[in-house]
């Protein structure tokens, strides 16, 4: 099974991120949209209503999972992709 992990801050999600995850999905049995929040950014949507936008717009796609992080993006997605394996088993 081919997974990817897209992330970003989505903020706001642009035509160009729906581009991607669409292209995304016909290449991986899996993609996961990974929403990050940086405490020393500042954003105009709060993280549930990013995470919503995105669950409104490919929630109907069964490969398409969002999840969110929070730190750094390095830092961050390691901890994501432990927590990602941590519920796999």
């Amino acid at each position: 099974m081919k997974k990817a992990i897209f992330p970003g801050s989505f903020d706001p999600i642009t035509l160009g991120h729906h581009d991607i995850i669409e292209r995304g999905v016909t290449l991986f049995d899996e993609l996961i949209i990974a929403i990050g929040i940086n405490a020393d950014k500042k954003y105009m949507f709060s993280l549930e209503e990013r995470k919503q936008f995105i669950e409104d717009s490919f929630g109907n796609n069964p490969k398409i999972k969002v999840v969110t992080y929070e730190g750094p993006l390095p830092q961050g997605l390691i901890y994501l992709i432990f927590d990602l394996f941590r519920l796999k088993k």
